[in-house]
């Protein structure tokens, strides 16, 4: 499957998220490119538009492999290749990404303030994912704050990366899932970056509905 951006992939996925709608989902984007198409899921199903942070560790000497991942919280989720780092060079990784997610939120709070999930339907979205190391980590920091419901909503993902999706989330939802998976990009025609400024735009105009 092909999506012509992540607009048609978020309207797919608020259609098969439909059980959902009139029962004010929280709805949470992978910042950047999974926060325009929550808004667009949250919209359609009548909920409310949030991020979830978390930054993908990354290995000595090559910073496009992901060895796991951390949230703004501090919590780390060991990912496949862990083991190649020594403890010194994690703790700095942390602390740097860390560091980037700190400014993330003060940034994204100019929208609205964090939305609690506790006891809450949560959707968590992206545009797709490959390893899963940041959906995984992203999931274990909102179960640790006790929602009613975990949901993962994302574009494209490889087999094995839904399977164990599966063993995090109370639901998975993937639109295609490819044997042949390279990156995320190739399985869309359109991909643009994603600017923080599109985010804050996202959340603003979506914002909770406390605030309205």
């Amino acid at each position: 499957m092909r999506f012509a951006d992540r607009a048609e992939a978020a309207r797919l996925l608020a259609g098969r998220l439909g059980h959902y709608r009139g029962r004010n989902p929280l709805v949470l984007g992978v910042p950047r490119g999974g926060v325009p198409m929550a808004r667009i899921i949250a919209e359609r199903l009548g909920g409310e538009v949030d991020v979830v942070l978390v930054r993908k560790l990354r290995a000595p000497g090559q910073p496009e492999l992901a060895i796991g991942a951390v949230d703004e919280h501090g919590t780390v989720l060991r990912g496949g290749y862990y083991d190649v780092a020594d403890d010194e060079y994690i703790r700095e990784e942390v602390r740097t990404r860390q560091e980037i997610l700190r400014r993330h939120r003060e940034l994204y709070a100019r929208a609205h303030p964090p939305i609690d999930p506790a006891g809450r339907i949560v959707i968590v979205v992206d545009d797709g994912v490959a390893t899963g190391s940041s959906m995984l980590a992203a999931l274990a920091s909102v179960r640790a704050r006790r929602p009613a419901r975990l949901v993962v909503a994302v574009g494209v993902a490889p087999p094995e990366t839904v399977g164990r999706l599966e063993e995090a989330a109370d639901e998975v939802v993937c639109l295609d899932t490819p044997a042949e998976f390279m990156a995320v990009g190739q399985f869309f025609g359109e991909f643009p970056e994603v600017s923080d400024d599109e985010v804050i735009e996202a959340l603003s105009a979506a914002g909770p509905r406390a605030a309205r």
